[in-house]
């Protein structure tokens, strides 16, 4: 059937979008003023890896999981191929599904991102431990599959973890530069996948949290410092292939090109840290709050030196600061590739405070080797002063889509 743009979405409707009118001469919510700037706003969907990775963080997220309530392998696969067919479409700019045009159908599209720009939309879909194992269960057959590198996470200092906050059998990131695009994303996948799964957790995040590419600033996070410096950089090929991709020898053959996502929604107790003095927070950090610079020296991408000390001959850079607890040169080369994102859920109304945080997400190839060290690490950290974790999850994240083919086909078919 042929393929509609989605700024060509409304003419295709006919009577059935009559009603969805526009006025003033102008498309849906904000479209893009010509199309030399909708094709540069098209991130590939296709690839040896997952889109929204490698991909220079977009703005915008919007994360959820899913717990499926089928027990039949034939619905997942069929789900997964549908998701992925809907992806494919909304990434390139796309309506989720082909019109129709029948005012007697519901239509294949919700329709709120009519209009707009593809704005860089990445999805990326992983499976969590569930999908495999629930309850000692075989569900669908997949148990033997089940990656060594799919650990349960133990429990780490500063857990609070809400269970309705956690898990999940299936993940899905939705990244763009544009909020309504990414909501159009896990809007049209949730409709899809009605009567087979349903969002157990869902998380909107704004503003990156951490550099993924040299061609971008260092954002801050709600504490007001520079976050993620010395974060991979996806122009590292070496340690992109060293640290976050499943190798060509790795097991399960099924997850070569892939790679491991863990999920932890952390709350900021901003009151609490509000009332800090400038100096405990920079040394929370080990960072300058203005400049970013490790304590110490003068700009931000100047190689820390943990063993500096002052005339007294304390460490410049405190034992329990955060950069010194979290470098990988505390953790024998450790490293991870940090994508995450901030979060603002309004007033918690049982304690009168912000419900504010870190969406802090990160991809690596050995979960237990690489993300489990550094946070045990960190329960040393002044910042746990600060901040609790109300939510958890890991995800095993299969190799990119070839033309064609569908989200977890290696898994299915070998």
């Amino acid at each position: 059937m042929t393929r509609v743009s989605r700024r060509h979405f409304l003419g295709s409707l006919g009577a059935a979008g009559a009603s969805l009118a526009l006025t003033t001469g102008t498309v849906g919510f904000g479209q893009v003023e010509n199309d030399v700037q909708a094709a540069s706003a098209i991130v590939p969907f296709e690839g040896t890896h997952q889109a929204g990775i490698d991909t220079p963080a977009q703005e915008r997220m919007f994360t959820a999981a899913f717990d499926l309530t089928t027990d039949r392998l034939d619905d997942v696969q069929a789900m997964l191929k549908n998701w992925t067919d809907a992806a494919r479409r909304m990434c390139a700019g796309e309506p989720a599904g082909p019109v129709s045009g029948s005012p007697y159908l519901p239509p294949a599209d919700t329709g709120e991102a009519i209009g707009l720009s593809p704005a860089n939309l990445t999805v990326t879909v992983g499976f969590g431990p569930g999908f495999f194992e629930r309850d000692g269960q075989d569900r669908f057959g997949l148990k033997a599959h089940r990656p060594e590198a799919l650990i349960d996470l133990p429990a780490f200092a500063s857990d609070e973890l809400d269970p309705e906050h956690s898990g999940g059998d299936l993940i899905v990131q939705a990244c763009a530069d544009d909020a309504q695009v990414t909501f159009h994303a896990i809007h049209n996948l949730a409709r899809i996948a009605r009567g087979i799964a349903v969002i157990r957790w869902s998380q909107l995040g704004f503003g990156r949290t951490s550099s993924t590419s040299r061609t971008q600033e260092t954002p801050r996070n709600l504490m007001g410092f520079k976050d993620g410096t010395n974060n991979i950089k996806t122009e590292d090929d070496d340690l992109m292939r060293e640290q976050v991709w499943v190798g060509s020898s790795d097991q399960p053959a099924w997850m070569r090109g892939g790679t491991y996502m863990v999920a932890r929604r952390i709350r900021m107790l901003i009151e609490v840290w509000d009332r800090s003095s400038l100096a405990d927070q920079e040394q929370t950090f080990g960072r300058d709050k203005v400049t970013g610079a490790p304590l110490g020296q003068s700009g931000e991408f100047t190689m820390v030196d943990l063993d500096a000390r002052d005339a007294k001959g304390n460490l410049v850079i405190p034992e329990r600061a955060h950069i010194r607890l979290a470098s990988h040169t505390t953790l024998n080369g450790v490293r991870i590739l940090r994508r995450g994102y901030s979060f603002a859920d309004g007033m918690d109304i049982r304690t009168g405070q912000l419900d504010t945080g870190l969406v802090f997400i990160c991809f690596q190839r050995e979960p237990a080797k690489q993300f489990v060290p550094m946070q045990r690490n960190l329960a040393r950290d002044n910042l746990n002063e600060y901040i609790k974790h109300t939510g958890s999850g890991i995800y095993a994240i299969p190799p990119g889509v070839q033309p064609g083919g569908y989200w977890g086909q290696t898994l299915f078919e070998g």
